[in-house]
């Protein structure tokens, strides 16, 4: 009787370490696989704001621009315009095929927004390029700007960068860093609510 109940103890704690052992391995296992996941995480952060920090090759900066509301004109140093005194309402982001008032457009920068422009010249394949990296952007103007330099320039408040093609891989770089980026004077501020066009 007694060699049966050692057999079946010993049974037990063969069968309680399988249960626990397996359990362990499946607690080491998921404790594994978070970190994998947030250690990943965690680099793509570190990725992202490295990126981020880097400037857009070509990229020219403004600094040190005035943000007074005024009703009257305004006569800015580029054309584009990135930043300076503007209207007192913004222009709404989005997608404009007519040139937009640019002291609206300015006070749309002071809140985020990127203005991507071009040359009304400009092919038509390569303004449907424009349209579509425009298009799911929340913080964006994408319109015609006449008399400007470069066939497209894109432009956030105290920052711009020309390029001759649509297919520049620039234009998005420069679209991820800067809507509501570091730059922005008024983070947060509506790019809906002010005036079309």
């Amino acid at each position: 009787m007694q060699a049966v109940q050692a057999k079946q103890r010993a049974a037990d704690k063969r069968k309680a370490w399988m249960i626990y052992g397996t359990g362990g391995a499946v607690i080491a296992s998921i404790i594994a696989g978070t970190s994998l996941v947030v250690v990943g995480e965690v680099q793509q952060r570190e990725k992202a704001t490295a990126e981020a920090a880097r400037p857009v090759e070509g990229e020219k900066d403004f600094p040190g621009q005035s943000r007074n509301h005024t009703r009257e004109p305004v006569n800015y140093p580029v054309n584009p315009p990135t930043g300076g005194d503007h209207a007192p309402v913004w222009t709404n982001c989005g997608i404009y095929t007519t040139p937009v008032e640019p002291t609206r457009a300015v006070h749309s920068l002071e809140h985020g927004a990127v203005w991507l422009t071009y040359r009304p010249e400009l092919p038509k394949a390569q303004i449907a390029e424009l349209t579509s990296l425009a298009g799911s952007q929340d913080y964006l103007l994408l319109s015609p700007v006449t008399d400007q330099t470069s066939p497209i320039t894109i432009t956030a408040w105290g920052k711009q960068l020309s390029v001759d093609n649509s297919n520049d891989k620039r234009l998005a770089q420069f679209i991820n860093k800067y809507s509501q980026g570091p730059q922005t004077p008024e983070p947060g501020a509506p790019c809906t609510g002010g005036i079309q066009g």
